[in-house]
């Protein structure tokens, strides 16, 4: 019996990895996130660039990922990359908005922030490695 391509279970996997390893560097150095972001605002070529690849990454996961209502972690990488492009949007044409909001509460948010994406790329990584089996 052949073999199938899983996009689903590749997209939870990678992207959680990915998000888990991110939150562990936010907290082993404090305040890491708040200095990104705060280049990103004031680098118009870090926006485009940025908003591009975040575009990119989001149309990936949102067209390669059916939404089967029956299948919830389906619904949920559609749903992610469905925001990535949003933010994307944002990102590129509202960063005069967008940055500030983000500085002002990664500045007394970090730690919570940094928890959240943990348990959420942990969510996401443990989803699509049950799906492996």
């Amino acid at each position: 019996m052949p073999e199938t391509f899983d996009p689903t279970t590749w997209s939870a996997t990678l992207l959680g990895v990915f998000t888990l390893f991110a939150a562990i560097g936010a907290l082993r150095k404090p305040g890491v996130w708040q200095k990104l972001v705060d280049e990103i605002d004031k680098s118009p070529a870090l926006q485009l660039i940025g908003g591009g690849l975040e575009m990119l990454v989001g149309a990936a996961l949102y067209l390669t990922n059916p939404w089967i209502p029956s299948d919830v972690l389906a619904c949920i990488i559609k749903a992610i990359g469905g925001l990535m492009m949003l933010e994307a949007l944002a990102v590129t044409g509202f960063s005069d908005v967008y940055f500030p909001f983000w500085l002002r509460n990664l500045s007394f948010m970090h730690r919570g922030w940094a928890m959240a994406t943990f348990l959420i790329g942990l969510a996401l990584t443990v989803g699509g490695l049950i799906r492996f089996s």
